[in-house]
């Protein structure tokens, strides 16, 4: 049924700061913009303008700016580092030359971290939130191992998470 990711939408606190960013920094397509008085979908008064950056394959990152609504705040239980969106690049070329552009507009990088699977970097968009940018790194080999070990490693760790009590009002499971 899912094809493939046509959109992911975030919240961006200065519409044309997050054009230019995503534009000059990142060298994305700008694609779109909507702006409209009204949540279609809700038909709740909200004014708003909603930018769409263009992927090679065709999906896009897409922001909100809302700004008669109350400032965005992050979530305090949530660590910084779990909430991202991760930007696949060609190859490890393309990664070194995401970090290298960002770094000359003053962004300041983390990685490349091998994970694996793929190399990765980490940065904040003007708005504050996480970015990654990741080369893949794996075969299909490798691929088919991860998959086949991925609800393996979900049942080890469901009983890990009980027996170490990590889950309140959870009996611990004996690992």
């Amino acid at each position: 049924m899912l094809q493939k990711l046509h959109h992911v939408a975030y919240r961006c606190t200065d519409a044309k700061e997050t054009v230019d960013f995503y534009t000059k920094v990142i060298g994305l397509k700008f694609a779109h913009a909507i702006t409209n008085d009204y949540v279609p979908s809700i038909k709740q008064f909200s004014p708003h303008i909603h930018v769409f950056f263009e992927m090679a394959d065709g999906s896009y990152i897409a922001f909100f700016e809302v700004p008669v609504s109350e400032a965005a705040q992050k979530d305090p239980n949530t660590p910084e580092w779990v909430q991202h969106l991760a930007l696949e690049v060609a190859d490890m070329d393309a990664l070194a030359e995401g970090k290298r552009r960002l770094e000359a507009h003053g962004v300041e990088v983390v990685g490349p971290i091998d994970h694996g699977m793929c190399h990765s970097i980490y940065f904040f968009d003007p708005s504050g939130h996480r970015m990654e940018m990741a080369a893949r790194h794996s075969n299909p080999a490798e691929e088919a191992h991860w998959e086949s070990d991925a609800y393996k490693l979900l049942e080890s760790w469901e009983k890990r998470k009980r027996a170490e009590n990590w889950v309140p009002g959870k009996e611990a499971v004996p690992a």
